[in-house]
């Protein structure tokens, strides 16, 4: 059952609220009720504010501050994820050619984030975009001949799209250096290397954005923010669901969001939702070499991302990144490959063993059968010491030493496995929405490209559980996201106009004011 809008009051200290203002006991009720305090939340409380202004929106925060895990700044690489230098979204084909559909989907879903922000920005509700999101640019960087011949491949497939217009290449050391001096600073001159820059990248805080856009909506009234409350039940009712959370909290809720996170495919399970049987996970972390030493930073101003290593994950793409957060500028290198069975990096031991279930066990065992060579380079780099650490630093930045550099643990992960027909138990390194048959539950699984896609992800879910209410919506989606239902890749003048009103919008490229 979905939300009407018209007979959910807004909850008090003491209980909910009648529609005639007399309070009576009993637990608080919403149309909407959002579980976690990460990006993910935020942009839909935002999307669904928009859409349906009269609607009450709880979002419930099981630890005492917002964005403290995933979406916190050192919890990610802080990467505007639009595939214009990750490498891992534009495999090779055993014919040698360069497959980029994935980076042209990864690139057009920004895009719809990124003019949602622009719309925020202009109407106030995030008053200066220097605060979550600066230009940064975008550089992809290999050696050997065969990395060369693969990059050079790769920009040929991309320099002429509209959502590629710009990006660089050469094989010139001389104008690497220029482009990042780090990356060429006691490098041998003879070995082949080759990179390609995208100037128009950039580097976001959604720890920052997060917050803004949760506390901007709290303070307005539009949203209920409730922190220190952990979710620990979710029951269906006839009217949707009765949630409850440790410390005596309850609330009904006519539709609920999971987007807590690793934590989210317990949560979905506790439910006991149909949709979510055959999930499991597998939870990884990482580590990142950062530092602050003001010359190597003023050195480095760009993100740069090289090749993953033979049996390496996608997750695990070695990059050299500056980073802003809080206006202090840093660098960071990684990631390294680290393991807890937490779900979350303030999550319990036991997060994995209580995943498991007779309906996950199976696709489990086959997903870890499967990955056995993942398994085995896991381990590797789990037992790697400093030392061998610094020397994967050293093939990005050749005169790096370790006494400039600490060393900082990320946010967990939670790797989707899914239980494929005809294939069993399979492995996924993107995200995944779990929503129930009625569309009185979602969930969002997965990691990567996470943050950067949240807002048509978001769309995802408002989609699947709200089908009779998009039409009806989409003028008012149109208005915060002007190619709402249309394909940049297909319309390039479109394109160049987003891309333009939204670089100036977030202060990215505000030299010249995009075209009336």
């Amino acid at each position: 059952m979905q939300p009407d809008g018209n007979d959910v009051a807004r909850p008090t200290a003491s209980g909910p609220a009648t529609a005639g203002g007399a309070h009576h006991e009993g637990p608080a009720a919403y149309d909407a009720l959002l579980v976690g305090g990460g990006i993910m939340s935020a942009t839909l409380a935002t999307l669904l504010h928009h859409v349906e202004p009269t609607w009450r929106i709880g979002i419930v925060e099981r630890l005492d501050e917002l964005a403290q895990e995933s979406s916190g700044p050192w919890n990610n690489a802080g990467t505007g994820h639009a595939a214009l230098c990750e490498l891992n979204y534009s495999p090779q084909r055993p014919d040698g050619s360069v497959d980029v559909s994935k980076a042209i989907e990864v690139n057009e879903q920004f895009q719809v984030t990124r003019q949602l922000w622009s719309f925020l920005v202009e109407s106030g509700a995030l008053p200066d975009p220097s605060t979550f999101v600066r230009p940064t640019p975008h550089l992809s960087f290999v050696w050997g001949a065969e990395n060369v011949e693969y990059l050079r491949r790769r920009h040929v497939e991309l320099v002429d799209h509209p959502l590629f217009a710009g990006i660089e290449f050469t094989d010139d050391p001389d104008v690497i250096a220029e482009w990042a001096p780090l990356l060429m600073d006691g490098r041998d001159r003879a070995e082949p290397v080759a990179a390609t820059r995208a100037v128009g990248g950039t580097d976001v805080d959604f720890g920052s954005l997060t917050r803004q856009l949760v506390t901007g909506l709290a303070d307005s009234g539009a949203v209920d923010l409730l922190t220190g409350t952990e979710v620990r039940r979710l029951r269906r009712t006839a009217e949707g669901w009765h949630v409850t959370a440790k410390g005596g909290f309850e609330a009904r809720a006519r539709f609920v969001f999971v987007g807590a996170g690793g934590q989210a495919l317990t949560l979905l399970q506790r439910s006991g939702i149909e949709e979510i049987r055959g999930y499991g996970g597998f939870p990884v972390s990482g580590e990142f070499w950062r530092t602050t030493d003001p010359e190597l930073v003023a050195r480095h101003q760009a993100k740069v991302y090289g090749k993953a290593a033979v049996g390496a994950p996608p997750m695990s793409v070695p990059h050299l990144d500056t980073r802003v957060v809080d206006g202090a500028p840093s660098l960071m290198f990684g990631p390294y490959a680290g393991f807890s069975p937490r779900f979350l990096k303030h999550g319990s031991l036991f997060d994995l063993l209580r995943s498991v279930r007779l309906h996950n066990l199976r696709p489990m065992v086959q997903a870890g059968l499967r990955n056995l060579g993942l398994v085995v380079y896991l381990v590797k780099e789990l037992l790697a010491g400093r030392d061998k650490q610094l020397r994967e630093l050293q093939t990005f930045f050749p005169g790096a030493t370790a006494d400039k550099w600490e060393k900082i643990t990320a946010g967990q992960r939670v790797q989707v496995i899914k239980d494929v027909p005809g294939q069993g138990g399979v492995l996924q390194f993107g995200t995944e929405v779990i929503t129930a048959r009625d569309g009185s539950i979602a969930g969002l699984l997965g990691a990567s490209p996470g943050a950067s896609t949240a807002v048509p992800a978001m769309l995802d879910v408002m989609a699947r559980c709200f089908p009779d209410r998009m039409e009806d919506w989409r003028p008012a989606l149109e208005k915060v996201i002007p190619s709402y239902g249309r394909r940049l890749s297909d319309e390039p003048e479109l394109a160049r106009t987003v891309l333009a009103q939204t670089s100036y919008s977030l202060d990215l490229d505000a030299s010249t004011p995009p075209a009336a």
